[in-house]
Order: C-alpha cells, then sequence, then structure tokens
C-alpha cells in the first residue's frame, strides 16, 4: 500500500534511510524538524510504502512552483524489485502533475552505484552538462549526519 507521508512516520522512515547504503542525510535538513516543515510544504508529494504496518519505502518529493525535486527515495532491500520503487515514484510525480509541475530532478551520490542503476532503468537520464553547486546558508550546524 502507497500512502502519504505524515510526520509522525519520521522515527521509522528517518531509520530506513539510516540504514539505505548510499543515503547523504544532513543535521537540518533531515531533522524531524526539517522534515515537518518540508511536509507542510509540499503536503501532497511525499509518499510511504507500507506492507503490515512496516513501512518499507519511501520518497520525499517537493516543488519550488516550477521544478520538482525527488529525495530520500528508498526500499527496504528485501523488498526490492517488486515495483514498489517504481510505483512511489509514479505517485510522487503524479502529485507534481496534479499541482502543474513539468520538470522533475533529483541527485544522486556518484558513490551510489545502485541508486544511479535504478534511476537509468527507470528513464531518467543523468545532465552531465549541469554542475551541481551548494552553499550552507544558515550559521546553524548542518552537518552530514550520515553518509554513505
Amino acid at each position: 500500500m502507497i500512502r502519504r507521508m505524515m510526520i509522525t512516520d519520521y522515527e521509522k522512515i528517518f531509520a530506513l534511510w539510516k540504514s539505505t547504503d548510499g543515503m547523504g542525510l544532513r543535521s537540518l535538513d533531515d531533522s524531524q524538524q526539517g522534515i515537518s516543515a518540508f511536509l507542510k510544504r509540499n503536503p501532497a508529494t511525499n509518499f510511504v510504502a507500507v506492507d503490515n504496518g512496516e513501512i518499507t519505502g519511501t520518497i520525499l518529493c517537493g516543488h519550488d512552483g516550477r521544478r520538482g525535486y525527488i529525495y530520500h527515495t528508498v526500499v527496504k532491500k528485501e523488498y526490492r524489485n517488486q515495483g514498489i520503487g517504481t510505483k512511489l515514484i509514479e505517485t510522487a510525480v503524479s502529485g507534481l502533475q496534479k499541482e502543474g509541475i513539468t520538470r522533475v530532478c533529483l541527485n544522486v551520490m556518484e558513490t551510489n552505484e545502485y541508486g544511479k542503476s535504478f534511476w537509468q532503468k527507470r528513464g531518467w537520464d543523468k545532465k552531465d552538462f549541469l554542475g551541481f553547486y551548494s552553499k550552507s546558508i544558515t550559521d546553524r550546524e548542518n552537518t552530514p549526519m550520515f553518509d554513505s
């Protein structure tokens, strides 16, 4: 079953993210407070897969009014290759389309071979001509929590 992600899912989704190879998590952005704010801004585009009450997959997805962005798409290892990840993507993309978004972007850690293969097999193109730049704009600590 796929359903909307709720902040009450936080402990379980964070544990899943933390246990997944190739994930990059940050102390502010991926804290309960950070995810709560993200869900409030994007209530119709974040989902979890659930099997017998257990969260088996997640997709964190939002938009800025112009472009959609996908983060933290994970399926537990023992549930992979059953179409759960694809269904999570389809559900999130459908949510973005309903909000008028026409393009979706995502980042995959360069060391995450499984993740890169997953997205490529589903028709997502790596844009080698784009440079990814980042800058922290807070004095508050936002250090990597877990970075494979």
